[in-house]
């Protein structure tokens, strides 16, 4: 019994990394913007493809061959994180939230069409990029790239939590999420800090596409719908805007899901994420640890 539980764990970790990974996007661009970016998700799908198209360019299924598709599939959508902000968002900044909203559903909607139309609507496998091991400890089966996504995960949210609590344009990305005004009077210039939080965010779901795919290797342009609502749902239930809360969000939702999906109740995985949604809102609508606000309207 503990046993099985303990590979539950790992099972569960190993998913929720992934789901924190792109609830860290929602969450920055939320704390920055304050509105939820819902074409994150395709983003995430579009590091994934970005990682199948890289993989024959580096060394198959060795560590360095690894970390330069994950970097590959993060610098590519990070700049398709900038180009949507360029394009999409900009020129909305001063409309109402809900004008933001509709254009965010548009542009994902937009980037899962011309998935299907550049990368084809069937399924593709992805290739091996890391090591694969079948790994036994104690009774506990797992495999190399469930540990793969554990490292990679911690190191890329010590990362932003290092460039956002220890560098100048971490300082600026605080100060425009307090007081975008008062960041604009101290010479803070609010484009290339809402930039750069785009950037950040969009390189996040890249690398949470890529490990997903390891863990998971078949891909297709609507591979990102249910993993984005279920992160969008782990930056809610951590706190949104809460960096912290992002990360623990998106680990307890895996370890639910996981542990759901080994029960005799496994059919309602996905259904029990989003109540856990709505129980949320209901009695602690600022999540885990986030922060209540109020706001004039």
């Amino acid at each position: 019994m503990l046993t099985e539980f303990l590979q539950q764990l790992v099972n569960g970790l190993s998913l929720g990394a992934i789901y924190a990974l792109i609830a860290l996007g929602y969450t920055m661009v939320y704390g920055v913007l304050r509105f939820i970016n819902f074409a994150h998700s395709d983003v995430f799908m579009v590091g994934a493809f970005a990682g199948l198209y890289l993989a024959p360019l580096a060394p198959a299924g060795s560590i360095l061959g690894g970390l330069v598709v994950v970097g590959g599939a993060m610098l590519a959508s990070a700049l398709l994180g900038v180009a949507i902000e360029r394009l999409a968002y900009r020129p909305l900044r001063q409309a109402p939230t809900l004008n933001v909203l509709i254009t965010a559903i548009g542009v994902s909607c937009l980037l899962q069409s011309a998935g299907q139309l550049v990368f084809g609507a069937a399924p593709r496998s992805f290739p091996v990029i890391f090591p694969a091991r079948a790994l036994s400890v104690g009774g506990l089966d797992f495999s190399s790239n469930q540990v793969v996504v554990l490292v990679f995960a911690a190191i890329l949210v010590i990362g932003l939590r290092l460039i956002v609590f220890h560098t100048r344009m971490g300082a600026a990305l605080r100060a425009v999420s307090q007081n975008p005004r008062a960041a604009r009077l101290m010479g803070i210039d609010n484009d290339v800090v809402i930039r750069f939080t785009f950037a950040l965010g969009s390189a996040l779901a890249g690398a949470g596409g890529v490990l997903y795919a390891v863990n998971y290797p078949t891909i297709d342009p609507l591979m990102g719908v249910l993993p984005g609502l279920k992160a969008f749902v782990a930056a809610i239930l951590g706190g949104i805007g809460s960096i912290p809360g992002a990360a623990l969000g998106g680990l307890l939702l895996g370890l639910v899901e996981t542990f759901v999906g080994g029960s005799q109740y496994s059919t309602y995985k996905d259904a029990i994420a989003f109540a856990l949604l709505i129980l949320f809102l209901l009695f602690r609508p600022a999540g885990l640890l986030g922060k209540a606000r109020i706001e004039k309207v």
